[in-house]
């Protein structure tokens, strides 16, 4: 199953901490082609992962751009899936090719996720002028996507924070070595 921990605080106050610190792994099957994490072709503003499956190829599951828009995604859990949905992939994609801010975005998304099995987005703008805003939706949720409040999160294949076993022993370990990684300079980190 896919998780996602992150930690996020528009102004850390130790000098060693990080605005926004992410742990994923992506848990899909070995025999599902994706491409490795790289700066997408001629666009060399964006980073991630791609599937390269047919019918959902160019879709990711975590990416970020230099212009620090980042977006995560997990499928949740659900009996069985609607073999004619549209594919969760082109969600965080279209977020980190779109000119739309965070919260706008997951709004019009809200619209649109009866079209989607089920799934979960993270959408970032971390920016250092405007203020980093972090925002979550979960269309198998409530209706409306929520912006975060600065703390640590975990999301794995049911809504944000669901206290499965996995996810509160992960943020746990998550948090400890988020607080390991305080203490030690940048250059040694």
């Amino acid at each position: 199953m896919c998780i996602i921990f992150f930690k996020f605080d528009p102004r850390p106050v130790s000098k060693n901490a990080y605005r926004l610190i992410l742990a994923a792994n992506r848990d899909e099957f070995y025999n599902r082609p994706s491409k490795l994490a790289d700066f997408w072709g001629n666009n060399s503003e964006i980073l991630s992962g791609l599937d390269m499956e047919e019918g959902k190829a160019g879709g990711t599951w975590l990416g970020i751009s230099t212009r620090g828009k980042l977006g995560a995604l997990t499928n949740y859990l659900q009996p069985r899936q609607e073999p004619d949905a549209r594919g969760r992939g082109e969600l965080v994609s279209h977020f980190l090719t779109s000119d739309m801010d965070s919260l706008s975005y997951l709004k019009k998304v809200s619209t649109e996720g009866h079209l989607y099995n089920g799934f979960n987005i993270i959408a970032a703008d971390l920016s250092t002028s405007k203020g980093d805003v972090v925002c979550y939706y979960g269309n198998r949720g409530e209706p409306e996507p929520i912006v975060l409040t600065p703390g640590t999160y975990g999301l794995s294949n049911a809504l944000l924070e669901t206290p499965w076993k996995k996810l509160c022993f992960g943020k746990q370990l998550f948090m400890e070595a988020v607080e390991q990684s305080e203490a030690l300079p940048k250059d040694v980190l």
